[in-house]
């Protein structure tokens, strides 16, 4: 990790307790590759965005559908994708999963804050008023959306401003 003055700083553990407050998975390869390798995470994004144009998971009227509770169809997405995932964490806890490198898999605990409900209120807005979450957001564009460009650039907006202001937000 490298400082405003572009050192090398250590990471410490009170790094790690704040990025933990924010991401779901903070599990950093040490390992090097070559540029290529990264190829493999474009080809399943590609992939990723052509099942949700199939799915029309990005479709603004299915969305909206969802948010007006006239549809189960995105319920039913949404679901399957929470079963899926809770799944998958238990299976990785219970075999102690590793990745494809041989690194261990470490799933660190989270404690609920109250931030998680403001910013959960936050998302849910902004997805009901563009029709658009950050996965959806890339299939979107690459599915020739060009309005969702406002969106895009809004959420980048959000998030800087987010950092800017993240030590006076509650958490």
């Amino acid at each position: 990790m490298k400082d405003d003055n572009n050192m090398e700083v250590p990471v410490t553990d009170s790094d790690l307790e704040k990025r933990l407050q924010d991401a779901v998975c903070v599990n950093e390869s040490h390992l090097q590759h070559p540029w290529w390798y990264n190829l493999k995470y474009l080809l399943w994004g590609v992939v990723f965005g052509m099942v949700f144009v199939k799915a029309e998971i990005i479709s603004w009227f299915r969305i909206q559908e969802m948010f007006r509770f006239e549809s189960f169809h995105m319920y039913g997405v949404i679901g399957t994708a929470v079963v899926v995932g809770v799944i998958s964490v238990q299976l990785i806890k219970r075999f102690k999963a590793r990745t494809i490198y041989g690194e261990t898999v470490v799933i660190h605990p989270k404690e609920f804050n109250k931030g998680q409900i403001y910013g959960g209120l936050t998302f849910g807005l902004g997805w009901a008023i563009t029709g658009a979450c950050p996965g959806p957001l890339f299939a979107q564009m690459g599915a020739g959306f060009g309005v969702v460009l406002i969106t895009f650039f809004s959420a980048v907006a959000g998030t800087w401003f987010y950092g800017l202001l993240r030590e006076k937000l509650p958490h």
